[in-house]
Parts: C-alpha cells; structure tokens; sequence
C-alpha cells in the first residue's frame, strides 16, 4: 500500500515483511499494540535507573522551554509545523518544543534499552504510534490552522470534518480516507496505455501492450504484479507509466492482471499462482515468436516469480528465461522489520482461521495494517487534513490505486504465512512450488533487483539479501523513495535518486559506503540493463496477439474492474 507522499517525519524505520502484514490484516493489527505495550512497560519497570535519567533530562529541557532559552524545536522540513503560529505564539512554540524534546527522550530510551531485536521492535512500534498520537496538531484546541479554519468557515469545517469522520468510521477500514476517488476512473485517467487482452483464463488476463516504436526488441517482457492489488500500478497515468516508459523505449511489455478472487477460489495458492505464471510465459513465448522472455516481479509477484524460476532451473527449463527483475521484493524474512518480530505460531494460526472463515483475505483490513506501520503519515496527517480541517482528502493517482483494494484467497494466504514464518523460500528444499523443491541458488539468469530506501514494507536492506542468495549476476539498485513510488519513478523528478555498484560488496551497510550515487530515475538505468538482454532488434508487429491467442478486448481489460 502507498506511504509516497513525500512526508519526512518519520524516517525508515519499521519495514514490514510480508508474511506478518498477512497475519495482521486476518486478526486486526492491535495485536502489536498489545504486545508491545506490554514488552514497554516490563521494561520501563526493570529499569527505574534509566527511566530517571531520561526524566530528568525532559524535565530540565522543559525548565528551558518554560523560560525560553532552549533551542529544541520541530525540523525545518517538518511539515506539522510550518503554520506560523507555532513560531510567533509563545504557548503554541513552547508547546511544539515540549512535544519534540518528549520524543527525542521517548527514543532515546529505547534505543538505549538491553532488548532483543525482536522484542526492540515491538516496543519501538508502540512508542512511534504514541509519538504520533501525542503530536499537538491532532487536537483541535492546539492546532492553529484548523481553529482558524473554523473561525473564518463560521463553524462549517467542524461540520464537514464530522461528516467525514462518520463516513470512515461506518465500514472498514477505519481510518481517514487518503484520496478523493471521484477524480479518478480506470480505462480513462489511469491504466490507459494502449493495449489488448491476448489471453483470459480463470485466474488472469495477459495484456499485450501497442509498440509505440517502429523497432522493437526482439526478447520481450512479462511483468507479474502483487497478488494483492490491480495491475495498473505499472501503468499509472501517462508520464507516470512504466509500462508507457517501457514500450517508449522499445520493448515488448506484457502484463499479467490478476483476477480479484472471492470465497469459491480459495484454493488458488502458490502452486496455481506459479502455474499462471508459466501459462503466461509460454503465451508471451507464442505470440512473440521467441524462445526467451524476461520475467518481471513486483513484491508478492517477485516472490512467486522467483520461485517459478527456481523451478524452471529444477525442471531444465530454466532456458526460457533470459532474465529475471524483481521490484520491492523481500525473499529472505529472517530480520526483514518489525513484522517478522511480531508474529507467533498462535497468531500464524489464528490468521489461518480468519481467512478460511471466510475464504479470502480482505484487502481492506491489510490497507489497515500498512497505515498503522506508519502512524504520522498514513493516519494522523488525514485526520487533521479530513476532520480537524474539513477538507476533502486529496487527488493522487497512487492513493487512487492503492485505494483500489482486491482480496486474497485462503490458500495463498495461508501459503505466504507458511513460507515466511519458517522463512523456507530462502532454505534449499523446504519450500516446493510446482512440485520443485525451491533451491534460489539454482536460477543462473542475470537479475535486476529494486529496493527503496524509505520502504516501510520491504525493508531494503532485507531486499540486499537477495543478491548472496541466487545464483547468477545480481544488479542492485536503491532508489531514495518508498515502496510504490520506488515502481512510479518518472523521469523529471529532481529529488529522485538512485545508489547503485557495479559489485554487491558484503554487508547494506558497505553498500551504501561503496555504492555510486546518481541523479534522477532508476528507470533509465534499467531500460539500458534490460536492452542488453532484449536481443536483436526488429521491426514492431503491425497486430498485436497471433492466431492462437487474438485480441479479446482493449486494455486495461476486465479483471482490472471486478469488484
């Protein structure tokens, strides 16, 4: 889900491996909250000496705030506090400072705790969340803009924002509304590449996509998306496309549109999953006439992808791919973010049940789940913007997508809480898929692996992992954004920046130290990477699909509209 609004505030901390983030959206997310709290305050009594210390600190620096003369106060680039009141009135700027020195202090505290990692985490999670909570922007009574808002409104924005308020709190999720919906339609505004459905099976659509050049690459390219949400994430909005970006350049993009799934496919699992992924490589195969094809994965997608791969390696098949990309996507979860600390065998379980209650797991209450990982952003900023304003949330085209919830059915579900509870993908043997056992060392093909540095879902430095665990010659790259905008990566950004080495030194640490660092989007640096293994050029085929597999209907076909 989206965290790619640009907010600074709360850092990188606390991604969160897949596996985990399913367990939460089947038995609610309080689960962190109860148990860290309790990991919070077993700590804070066993260590009475450090609780002292850090409240006589706060205590001091609160002297200084009383009489002015301390220089603590909220970052420049904080945009909680830009509002002018919180410099010029001296309650609000004192009030400001006492809340930012409470946190640095809530922080310190525990970071300076004995902990376990695991249990580090849990604790880190609830005192974040309360950080976040305790911002005075969240209160009426202490937000300067919104009290204006009021007045100027003559009470209407109190109004507006109860009205917003009951809206969300009416049906699931429970949180503020992040986008205005209604500035948005598929098929006119977003996912508008042009393109046909060459394919429809139960599962998924294969959509082939215009060549937009007189020339093409003669080794086409699959991309696979998460089976969590629509495809279009690739082909966002014109100019913000990496399918347009892509087909710009020359290539020949295929995509494949998983089909939103209710109770009476529960049993589409990895195993099915994988088989569509073949399905679809064999397709692509047929229509473009050539014996290879790049397989491209995004986040659960790439997790699949590679194990199909690895399975295409144990079958001898392995010949069908000319390489293998993988986009925001963790294979290793052993230390992967707050979510691997958190989950237990009983929760594994009690996730299990929800879902084969119902069938599937909806993705409405994951899209709760990833809000809470990141509090000040994905909740709290709404929550002012929504209610204490009054205003409308606002139009943009990856909260648009990320809103666009599809659900996920048992036996998937229960499959990703298998393999990433146990972490098997990564241990030769202990996870199968088409009945292969999965050995990541086995897949030769060169790879194109993309982590954000600011993800909250894929930790990056877990994605890193991935290049010591296959076998052939990895390209890693490290873009400075979050977990969708490291995919909706546009040129024209000047913030945008990317890391990359020529060598994947041992160690995330050595690679940020080694690392080059460049301006711009990856997406030019990939296009080069990816031509290298495209094969010869040829001229772009005048139809799209073949006599085995005619166009069905235009892009972005009709899975992409099921509810």
């Amino acid at each position: 889900m989206s965290d790619d609004q640009n907010h600074t505030h709360e850092g990188e901390r606390h991604a969160a491996p897949l596996d985990d983030l399913l367990a939460d959206a089947a038995v609610g997310p309080w689960r962190r909250f109860t148990s860290g709290s309790r990991i919070l305050v077993k700590d804070l009594v066993t260590r009475p000496g450090e609780v002292a210390k850090h409240s006589a600190s706060y205590a001091v620096e609160l002297s200084k705030i009383a009489v002015g003369s301390s220089d603590v106060g909220p970052h420049p680039k904080d945009r909680r506090f830009t509002d002018d009141a919180w410099r010029d009135n001296p309650v609000l700027k004192r009030l400001a400072q006492a809340y930012v020195a409470g946190a640095a202090e809530a922080n310190e505290l525990v970071a300076d705790s004995d902990l376990d990692w695991e249990e580090h985490e849990k604790m880190q999670f609830v005192v974040d969340n309360l950080i976040a909570a305790a911002d005075p922007n969240n209160s009426l009574l202490t937000n300067p803009a919104a009290l204006r808002a009021a007045k100027d409104s003559k009470g209407k924005s109190l109004l507006k924002g109860g009205e917003h308020f009951a809206k969300d709190m009416s049906h699931s999720p429970r949180i503020p509304t992040m986008v205005d919906m209604s500035k948005f339609k598929l098929g006119e505004n977003l996912g508008i590449s042009p393109g046909q459905v060459v394919a429809r099976t139960p599962m998924y659509e294969l959509i082939q996509y215009q060549p937009s050049t007189p020339d093409v690459q003669s080794v086409p390219l699959l991309m696979v998306p998460p089976m969590i949400n629509r495809f279009y994430v690739m082909d966002l909005a014109p100019g913000r496309s990496l399918i347009e970006y892509l087909v710009g350049q020359g290539m020949q993009v295929f995509v494949v549109s998983w089909r939103n799934p209710s109770a009476e496919h529960r049993d589409w699992g990895f195993d099915r999953y994988g088989e569509s992924i073949v399905s679809g490589l064999e397709t692509v195969q047929e229509i473009s006439g050539s014996e290879k094809v790049n397989l491209f994965g995004a986040c659960s997608g790439g997790i699949v992808s590679t194990m199909v791969a690895a399975h295409l390696a144990e079958v001898g098949a392995e010949d069908m791919l000319n390489s293998l990309t993988l986009v925001v996507t963790v294979l290793d979860q052993s230390h992967a973010g707050l979510a691997s600390a958190v989950m237990s065998n009983r929760t594994k379980m009690m996730a299990k049940a929800s879902s084969a209650q119902h069938g599937y797991l909806d993705g409405r209450t994951l899209a709760e789940v990833f809000a809470w990982l990141r509090p000040g952003d994905l909740i709290w900023n709404y929550w002012v913007n929504n209610y204490l304003m009054g205003n409308e949330p606002p139009a943009f085209d990856i909260l648009a997508w990320n809103a666009d919830v599809t659900r996920m059915p048992m036996k998937l579900h229960h499959d990703f809480l298998d393999a990433g509870f146990e972490n098997k993908v990564v241990h030769p043997g202990e996870q199968d898929i088409l009945g292969t056992p999965v050995d990541l060392s086995k897949i030769t093909v060169d790879t194109y692996q993309v982590a954000g540095i600011a993800d909250h879902l894929c930790d990056w430095k877990s994605c890193y992992i991935t290049p010591q665990l296959l076998g052939g010659k990895s390209r890693f790259v490290l873009s400075s954004s979050g977990h969708i905008a490291a995919i909706v990566n546009p040129p024209g950004n000047r913030k945008a920046k990317y890391r990359v080495s020529d060598v994947n030194p041992e160690g995330a640490s050595n690679f940020l130290a080694e690392a080059s660092t460049e301006t711009g989007t990856w997406w030019g640096d990939y296009v080069d990477w990816l031509k290298e293994r495209s094969g010869p050029v040829k001229p772009a085929p005048e139809t799209l699909g073949s006599d085995a597999f005619p166009p069905l209907e235009p892009a972005p076909g009709r899975y992409a509209f099921e509810e």
